[in-house]
C-alpha cells in the first residue's frame, strides 16, 4: 500500500512538474510606465508574448507557468519603436536584471541574478564596449604631433586587436555555447580574403554563407532582420536594376518553398522598393519581383484581390520604366488652342535628349527646381549648346494660374499644360506628383525616371554618353 501511495503521489505531482513557472524582475530606472511588455523581435517589431504592471517599488516582474524557447527577447513599452533592454531565456527561467539609465543594449545591465546566459552576454557587451572606447582614444593619440606617441599608438591598437580577435575566436567558435553567441557566429558575415581583387562583389556573392535560411527560429530574432534590411538596403542599395534583381534572387530563391520564410522577406522588401520616389531601378526591382514570385503562384499567402492589384500596378509601373518607349504627348501650349493640329509634340525636337518636367506652379519644391532648371536651360542656350529641350508639363488644373506663372517668370520651355491634351499622361508616365521628371534619349525612350538635381543632370547625360560607346 505504501507503494501505491507514493506511485499516487507523484502521478499528482506530475502537472506541477511539468508546468515550469518564469519569473523574470526588471528594474529599468527612468521608466514609468504603468505597463511593459515581453516580446519576440520579428522584423522591424515586436510580437508580444507577456505583459506586467509596474509594482509599487519600480520593478516589473513577469511570472507565469509557461516555457519560453531558448532565444532572444525584449521588453518593451507599448507603441514603443526600439526596445528597452535584449535579454535571452536560456537556461533559467527564474532570474533578475537591472539595467542602466537608458536601458539599452548599448548601455548593459548593471547586475544580473540567476542568469549565467546573461551574465555572459554582457560581459561581452561590456568588453566589446571597452574596447570601442579604447579605439577612439589611441585613433586621437595617432594624430599627435609626438612621432613616438603615434607609434606607442600603432601598438596599442596592433595589441588590441590581437586581445579582440582571440578573446572573439574564444567565443564564437565554442559550438555548446549559449545561442546568443551561436547567432554571432552564424550573422557575423563573410570573411573576405586579402587576396580577393573585387572585394565588393565577394562579399556580395558571400553574404549569406553560414546562415541556415531553414531555421525558423530565426525569423525570432533581430539578427535575421538586420541581415536581411542591410542587404537589400545597404550592400545592394547604390547597385543597377540587374544587379539588385540578380542577388534578390540569390536569396530568395533559397526560400521560395518556404512560405514563412519568403513571407518574412517579401513582406517587408515589397512596400520599400514600390513607394521610393528616388532610388533608380526600385521600381522596376519590384515589377520583377512581382512578376517572378507573386504571379507564378510562389507567394500563397496573397489573395486574389492582391494578386490583381500587384499585376494591375506592375503593369502601370512598367510603361515608365527605364527602357521603356515614351509614350508621345500632344498638348496645348499656354494659347489653349482647341486644334489639335496646334497641339505640341513632346518627341518632335532637334535635341537629342527631351526632358519631361511635370510641375505645379503651387508646389515651393517645384518652383525651387524650375528656377535652377531654367538657370540650365539659359546658360546652354547662350553657349550654343542646349542638348536637351525641356517639355514643361503644367501640373495644374487652374490653367489661368499656370499660364501667369510662366509669363511672370519667363520661363524658356517648351510650355505646355491644360486638358487639352492626347492621353492621360498621369498614367503613361506614372505620373503622381510633382515634381516628375522623364528623361528621353533619342530614341525616345526613357533612360531617367526619377527627379535629378539640376547641378547632376549634365554629368547624368554625359555618362550615359559614356557608356553607349
Amino acid at each position: 500500500m505504501r507503494k501505491l501511495s507514493l506511485i499516487a503521489f507523484f502521478i499528482a505531482m506530475i502537472p506541477a512538474l511539468m508546468a515550469q513557472k518564469y519569473e523574470i524582475t526588471f528594474t529599468l530606472p527612468g521608466v514609468s510606465d504603468s505597463v511593459l511588455f515581453i516580446g519576440q523581435h520579428y522584423r522591424d517589431g515586436f510580437i508580444d508574448i507577456d505583459s506586467t504592471s509596474r509594482s509599487s517599488n519600480g520593478t516589473y516582474t513577469f511570472q507565469g507557468k509557461r516555457k519560453f524557447e531558448t532565444g532572444i527577447y525584449v521588453v518593451y513599452q507599448r507603441n514603443a519603436q526600439k526596445g528597452l533592454l535584449d535579454f535571452t531565456i536560456d537556461g533559467s527561467q527564474r532570474f533578475s536584471m537591472k539595467a542602466t539609465a537608458d536601458n539599452h543594449i548599448a548601455n548593459p545591465a548593471a547586475d544580473i541574478i540567476g542568469s549565467p546566459a546573461n551574465q555572459a552576454i554582457y560581459a561581452y557587451i561590456n568588453k566589446v564596449n571597452s574596447a570601442k572606447q579604447q579605439v577612439k582614444d589611441i585613433d586621437q593619440r595617432k594624430k599627435s604631433s609626438d612621432a613616438k606617441v603615434r607609434a606607442q599608438a600603432e601598438k596599442d591598437m596592433e595589441l588590441l586587436t590581437k586581445e579582440m580577435n582571440e578573446y572573439e575566436d574564444g567565443i564564437l567558435k565554442n559550438p555548446n555555447n549559449y545561442r546568443f553567441f551561436q547567432l554571432l557566429n552564424i550573422f557575423k558575415g563573410p570573411e573576405v580574403p586579402e587576396s580577393i581583387q573585387d572585394k565588393a562583389v565577394y562579399y556580395r556573392e558571400h553574404y549569406w554563407d553560414g546562415v541556415d535560411l531553414s531555421d525558423h527560429s530565426l525569423v525570432r530574432t533581430p539578427d535575421l532582420f538586420n541581415k536581411m534590411n542591410y542587404y537589400f538596403f545597404g550592400v545592394l542599395y547604390h547597385a543597377d536594376f540587374d544587379t539588385i534583381c540578380r542577388y534578390a534572387d540569390k536569396v530568395l530563391q533559397k526560400v521560395e518553398n518556404d512560405t514563412l520564410m519568403l513571407r518574412y522577406f517579401m513582406d517587408f522588401i515589397m512596400p520599400r522598393y514600390y513607394r521610393s520616389t528616388k532610388n533608380i531601378g526600385w521600381d522596376a526591382t519590384w515589377c520583377y519581383l512581382v512578376r517572378k514570385y507573386y504571379l507564378t503562384g510562389k507567394c500563397s499567402w496573397a489573395s486574389s484581390s492582391e494578386l490583381a492589384n500587384k499585376r494591375q500596378s506592375a503593369e502601370f509601373l512598367e510603361k515608365s520604366l527605364i527602357g521603356a518607349m515614351g509614350a508621345e504627348l500632344y498638348m496645348a501650349d499656354t494659347n489653349q488652342s482647341n486644334n489639335p493640329n496646334d497641339w505640341i509634340s513632346s518627341h518632335r525636337f532637334p535635341q537629342k535628349y527631351v526632358i519631361l518636367w511635370f510641375w505645379d506652379p503651387d508646389c515651393h519644391h517645384c518652383q525651387e527646381q524650375t528656377a535652377t532648371l531654367k538657370t540650365l536651360y539659359d546658360s546652354l542656350s547662350a553657349a550654343g549648346n542646349k542638348i536637351f529641350e525641356v517639355y514643361a508639363v503644367g501640373y495644374e488644373s487652374d490653367v489661368a494660374k499656370w499660364k501667369k506663372y510662366v509669363r511672370e517668370h519667363n520661363l524658356p520651355f517648351v510650355n505646355v499644360g491644360g486638358s487639352n491634351v492626347n492621353i492621360d499622361y498621369q498614367e503613361a508616365y506614372n505620373v503622381h506628383g510633382a515634381p516628375t521628371m522623364i528623361i528621353l534619349n533619342e530614341e525616345r525612350r526613357i533612360i531617367m525616371n526619377k527627379v535629378l538635381p539640376t547641378k547632376a543632370i549634365l554629368p547624368f547625360l554625359e555618362q550615359y554618353e559614356s557608356q553607349k560607346h
